[in-house]
């Protein structure tokens, strides 16, 4: 890829229960907030959004926070951010989080991670986009949704050539390294069924 100025992360809204997650969000806001990245996320202030968002924001970088307005109390909107774009749906979150990255990050989450992560991967294999999407396979947290999407690969529902269309890493280190080094050739319609 070209360069990097601006970073979608999806992550949990909670922190989970090993505390390395949290050491986890801690690292990798502080990386890009001292290579001059831009954090995208979900805007909110609590879990790992939070943590993330805050980590970014106390070393001097740039947050910009997209919730969804029925969310915004539940997730509890944070209120410190660079932007926050308050919207009408979570659909519109998605485009709009898309709209404003480069490339993807997953951390640890539940399902609304699962959503956002699937949908982004999906797009992809629809031929919508050709942005950078890294898997951070923290302490193997990742591996049963690799699993699965091997699994569909190897039953024939998925074309093989979507293993392409994400990496999978262990480490904020190979997170960057493997957005580095993401083709930056512009995307096609696809050459097999989906």
């Amino acid at each position: 890829m070209a360069e990097l100025s601006s970073l979608c992360v999806y992550c949990g809204s909670r922190v989970g229960d090993d505390p390395s997650y949290v050491a986890l969000a801690n690292e990798l806001g502080l990386r890009m907030a001292e290579s001059g990245i831009r954090l995208v996320f979900g805007g909110g202030r609590i879990g790992l959004m939070g943590v993330v968002a805050d980590a970014v924001l106390d070393s001097g970088g740039t947050v910009i926070g997209i919730i969804p307005e029925h969310l915004s109390s539940v997730e509890i909107a944070h209120g410190g951010l660079t932007e926050i774009h308050v919207v009408d749906s979570m659909h519109t979150r998605k485009q709009k989080m898309f709209e404003l990255a480069d490339a993807f990050a997953v951390l640890p989450g539940g399902l609304g991670t699962l959503d956002e992560t699937m949908e982004i991967l999906t797009w992809r294999q629809l031929s919508l986009h050709n942005k950078p999407l890294v898997i951070l396979n923290h302490s193997g947290y990742w591996q049963p949704l690799e699993t699965l999407i091997r699994h569909t690969i190897d039953a024939g529902f998925v074309p093989p050539a979507a293993a392409a269309f994400y990496a999978v890493v262990a480490t904020v280190d190979e997170l960057f390294a493997a957005i580095a080094a993401a083709p930056t050739h512009t995307h096609h319609a696809p050459a097999e069924p989906l």
